[in-house]
């Protein structure tokens, strides 16, 4: 019987990133992935003959310090692209264009006060940046080294000034619509940047808690959060993390489902000591690490009688029901936008932020909006070859489509609306309708059974301040340990969070190095 030094259930990024870290150390490391590919959510799917698309389809926050420690470069991963820019589309086609440092299609005093709210929101974000890839430890913890690290914070947010430091204090805490009312008034600009404080997550603009603070996590990317696509598009850094895996001896197995984690039981308490597979092998290894979201790990694979009853009841009561759909679009030819002399950027449709405060009303009652808000790119502009030659893809976000629909969801209310997204795009692109050759619209509820992904949420959980920082997943587990010795988490469900970051899988292996 084979045995390994770490055994990783699932193979998203995270999970690819912990693997790398590990193995580069010495370690004998398997991981085992229940489908074809690795990658996870940024993993390629073909929807229709010939048409790839990935649920993930750009990056904004890859860690820069994991491409250079892995030497991504060597194995195709090239970042060096530009930016997208943000386009707010509007139907009288006076669409505003948002660039890293600048901003077109607005007043003058609009454009004044961008400047200003870009180099406020960037300082407070590069305050923020190094502990991203820092454990946070817990609250009472008489370590040394974890205490530094709450002074390091301390420290830094106190370097910035007395003023600032009482401005980080209050924005961080706002509600998105708050924060731009207060520096903004072109609607269409506002709605457009408040899209990267809400997206993914089950708040709107007007919702309390830390939108603000999850733009700041997004803003740690080398774009200050504006996405980019990779050349050879996400496949490129998937393909590279796997290469550099394989070069460092990580073993892989693929269309393995893991139904169980072994726990030993004995005088000394729980011990993970491998994991049992869908076709009843068990494998053994000195620790288990769970790439998959924790309610999937603790109440699946561990099982409730596992745990002690306190925990097992608050990961059942983590926040996990996504509110994103997934749609591509396989295109005959490349579409038309009004007003737009190209497509080489990330269209917004949402022409207002009470636009997207509706959409989200819908969705926290169970339904979804009859005028859907969304973000779209055209991936093949960066990719040719994810369609045939002189083919396209269009692929969206969708807003505020939620996992539990009222009644649940049929194949009735996913044609509905289908016909209401591409209504909606064609608004914009009246055209669009001639070119199209195939839909695909995947609910969070796709995304779950598609990806085996509890609750089809991107984060594996809510970002939400009390699922954030020493609370992710909950008190613990929230340092890439658990209950159970020998049992770790490296997933997007551990802090800081979801994304294509990579920094939980690089905590996880720190931590377990250590």
């Amino acid at each position: 019987m084979k045995s390994y030094d770490s055994i990783i259930i699932g193979g998203g990024h995270n999970a690819l990133v912990c693997a790398n870290y590990l193995a580069k150390s010495g370690q004998k490391v398997l991981i085992i992935e229940a489908l074809k590919k690795f990658g996870g959510l940024a993993v390629d799917r073909e929807f229709f003959p010939g048409y790839r698309a990935n649920t993930a389809s750009a990056l904004n926050q890859f860690s820069e310090k994991i491409a250079s420690d892995l030497n991504l470069s060597s194995h195709g991963f090239n970042s060096k692209t530009d930016a997208l820019k943000n386009i707010a589309l509007d139907l009288s086609q006076n669409h505003v264009y948002i660039n890293e440092d600048s901003v077109i299609g607005v007043s003058e005093t609009d454009v004044q006060n961008f400047n200003q709210y870009k180099s406020l929101l960037k300082k407070f974000a590069d305050v923020l940046k190094p502990f991203w890839l820092k454990s946070i430890p817990r609250l009472k913890n008489e370590n040394i080294k974890d205490l530094f690290t709450f002074a390091e914070i301390g420290l830094k947010i106190r370097l910035m000034g007395k003023e600032d430091m009482r401005e980080f204090l209050r924005v961080f805490s706002l509600p998105t619509r708050d924060l731009m009312d207060e520096f903004f008034d072109s609607d269409l600009l506002k709605a457009a940047l408040s899209w990267d404080a809400l997206i993914g997550s089950s708040q709107a603009p007007r919702s309390p808690n830390n939108s603000i603070l999850t733009l700041l996590y997004r803003m740690s990317g080398k774009h200050q959060g504006h996405y980019y696509i990779p050349n050879g598009g996400i496949d490129s850094l998937i393909n590279a993390l796997v290469s550099s895996a394989e070069e460092a001896g990580v073993e892989f197995m693929s269309e393995t489902i893991v139904k169980e984690i072994i726990i030993e039981h004995s005088q000394n308490g729980l011990k993970a000591i491998g994991v049992k597979t869908h076709n009843s092998e068990e494998i053994k290894a000195d620790r288990i690490i769970s790439g998959v979201d924790p309610k999937q790990t603790f109440i699946n694979l561990v099982g409730a009688h596992n745990t002690e009853i306190e925990f097992s009841n608050r990961i059942n009561r983590l926040r996990s029901n996504g509110y994103v759909a997934k749609f591509n679009l396989a295109l005959s030819s490349l579409p038309s936008f009004k007003g737009l002399d190209s497509l080489r950027g990330r269209m917004l449709i949402a022409p207002t932020m009470d636009s997207i405060e509706f959409a989200w009303d819908d969705a926290k009652y169970g339904d979804y909006s009859q005028n859907p808000v969304m973000d779209m790119i055209v991936p093949t502009l960066f990719n040719p070859s994810m369609a045939p030659e002189g083919k396209h893809i269009l692929s969206a976000n969708i807003m505020y489509i939620p996992y539990q629909k009222k009644d649940g969801w049929s194949g009735e209310d996913k044609n509905e609306l289908t016909e209401r997204i591409i209504d909606t795009i064609s608004q914009y692109s009246p055209n669009i309708r001639d070119n199209i050759l195939h839909s695909e619209l995947l609910t969070p509820l796709d995304l779950e059974t598609e990806f085996n992904l509890t609750g089809g949420h991107w984060h594996h959980g809510e970002l939400a301040l009390d699922q954030m920082l020493m609370m992710r997943p909950t008190y613990e587990a929230a340092q890439y340990r658990t209950p159970i010795d020998k049992l770790y988490l490296c997933s997007a469900g551990c802090h800081p969070g979801g994304g294509i970051m990579g920094a939980a899988g690089y905590n996880a292996a720190k931590e377990i190095i250590k």
